[in-house]
């Protein structure tokens, strides 16, 4: 196949269309499943445990005193916390009050937790007791409820609460690195989440026998997934130790303990994990249990999946696919079931990120918002009931990068299409879509413009090429160099700044930031501590160099191409 026609395109590589609960929200769905499975365990951390029903009277508990508190449909609800049995409480007592929660990590700085809070108008912020007193929040912006299990706020009603929401109220906001300098609110609603948590169980099962592990820091969205997904078939989930992402023996030790089936990595930690099993037959045995895993976040490699096959399949039979999807698109959009087969993957260079999952659209669109065939590069956008809501408070952005479209031509539409029209006048996309009603009528004309290269294999298969931008992922953590930039920019002993990835092995990933100082006595130390007061650490460069000056591009830019490899150059003057 050399060229691909636009019915083709629509009806084939995009032909999703699959029923789901589209009038149910996500905690409506757990408390069916609590019904049905009540005494069953629900989670697991450390020795401690909660069932169906233990879990859905704390959370209702909880709820009550929010909804008493004044959350409500579209509500933000903070929640900062250690991975725990709270967190899991805590979440669902907030959408059973009628809110979203606002995951945020306990090692952020306090300026960054202080401004998430503000911009989000949160009015709560739910955390643990011990947590307290590294925040200094005025409680004329958000009142701290402490939610530790054993504490005095599960005093009222546990019967389920009178539901308030619909579909299409916001279930989560998390917050994503911002090329301005601030990062950026990604509002998701229920009925986005719902139908990618059915088309997860549809094609990828589990049932009461399974247990996920929940590795993933919860304000990142591939944690979704991992926390909702067994709430409503009545499996488990087991949380992994807090900081156990980055000991292997953690994580077996935890697989072996909880019986876990079912778990995550980021391509770059798998690799890693992978590595320290290699070595150990017994630890592979201890294993055992796990026979499905799920990789996203990073480009995975054809040396990744010959790892998995050699270390975890030819023993385990575990199984490996590979996810594709940004937070803006409600976690994953594509999947791709890797190949367990010796032969063929010494005869395949790449893997692809795959097809679209149940109700979405994946387009490759050139300069000008024209389709592209198959085989020629462009930007990838994604379509369909997956699409977010957009950014909170930031319209600007949103319109950008949510962009309407015409599904007859297949351009990019301005002005926005009439909201008068009905689907009759104004067809949706597939026809698949016929009849469905509300958002997934709605959003079939919207999409999400990504920033990633790609382009479409012959078999309907997409592959990934890389960013368009400074957006980098380094283990899965999404990152834009220019927000870092932009902080660094601003201490009182820079002049100019850049900040690029370096890449020194297939496992190592660093950020390295360049500086042009105002003064002689700038150092790394002073330049990382300043650093770790306004982001997260994940963000904070591992090296410095120190120049006189930036090489330049003829256009007057700085030249990153010739900035020195800073292999032996840690703060250093060039």
């Amino acid at each position: 196949m050399t060229d691909i026609s636009l019915e083709e395109t629509i009806r084939s590589f995009n032909n999703t269309g699959y029923p789901f609960p589209e009038d149910k929200t996500i905690h409506s769905l757990f408390e069916e499943q609590v019904e049905r499975t009540p005494h069953h365990i629900a989670a697991m951390f450390r020795g401690a445990s909660l069932t169906y029903r233990e879990l859905n009277e704390k959370a209702n508990s909880l709820a009550y005193l929010l909804r008493e508190k004044g959350v409500r449909p579209d509500v933000i609800v903070g929640i900062l916390l250690e991975r725990s049995l709270e967190m899991i409480v805590g979440i669902f007592a907030i959408l059973k009050a009628g809110g979203a929660y606002l995951p945020i990590s306990p090692a952020y700085p306090v300026q960054r937790v202080q401004h998430l809070l503000r911009e989000s108008a949160a009015p709560i912020l739910l955390t643990q007791t011990q947590l307290i007193s590294r925040f200094s929040i005025d409680p004329d912006e958000a009142e701290v409820i402490p939610i530790d299990l054993n504490g005095p706020v599960y005093t009222y009603p546990t019967l389920n609460l009178q539901p308030v929401n619909s579909p299409h109220d916001l279930v989560y906001v998390i917050y994503t690195s911002g090329s301005t300098g601030k990062p950026k609110g990604v509002g998701v609603e229920h009925y986005s989440l719902v139908n990618r948590l059915n088309w997860m169980q549809r094609k990828y099962p589990i049932s009461l026998t399974d247990t996920i592990l929940q590795k993933t820091p919860y304000f990142f969205d591939v944690s979704v997934w991992e926390m909702f997904w067994w709430s409503i078939v009545g499996a488990r989930v087991s949380f992994l130790i807090p900081g156990g992402e980055r000991f292997p023996q953690a994580i077996i030790e935890t697989v072996q303990t909880h019986s876990v089936t079912v778990m995550h990595f980021v391509p770059s930690m798998m690799s890693v994990f992978l590595e320290y099993l290699r070595n150990s037959q017994s630890d592979i045995q201890r294993m055992s249990t796990l026979r499905q895993v799920f990789a996203s976040g990073e480009k995975l490699t054809v040396a990744n999946v010959r790892a998995f096959y050699d270390v975890l399949f030819i023993q385990n039979k575990t199984q490996l696919a590979n996810l594709y999807g940004p937070t803006e698109a409600t976690v994953d959009v594509t999947y791709y079931d890797c190949p367990m087969d010796d032969s063929l993957l010494h005869t395949i260079d790449k893997i692809p990120i795959g097809k679209p999952i149940d109700n979405t659209q994946m387009y490759i669109l050139g300069e000008n918002g024209e389709l592209l065939p198959v085989g020629e590069t462009g930007e990838l956008y994604i379509g369909g009931v997956g699409v977010a809501r957009g950014y909170l408070n930031n319209p600007q952005l949103t319109s950008e990068r949510f962009i309407l479209f015409n599904p007859q031509g297949l351009f990019l539409q301005k002005p926005p299409l009439d909201p008068a029209k009905t689907p009759d006048n104004n067809p949706p996309l597939t026809e698949s879509f016929k009849g469905v009603q509300g958002g997934v009528f709605q959003k079939a004309h919207l999409l999400y413009k990504t920033g990633d290269l790609a382009r479409w294999l012959d078999n309907g298969n997409i592959e990934y090429l890389g960013r368009q931008d400074f957006q980098v992922k380094i283990h899965g953590l999404r990152i834009e160099l220019g927000e870092i930039e932009s902080v660094l920019s601003r201490h009182p002993l820079v002049r100019d700044c850049a900040v690029i990835v370096k890449q020194f092995s297939q496992n190592i990933t660093l950020i390295v930031g360049y500086i042009v100082p105002k003064a002689e006595n700038v150092s790394s130390g002073e330049l990382k501590e300043y650093l770790k007061n306004l982001l997260p650490e994940y963000m904070v460069p591992n090296m410095f160099v120190i120049m006189e000056n930036f090489p330049l591009t003829p256009s007057g830019k700085v030249d990153r191409n010739a900035l020195p490899d800073p292999s032996g150059l840690f703060g250093t003057k060039k």
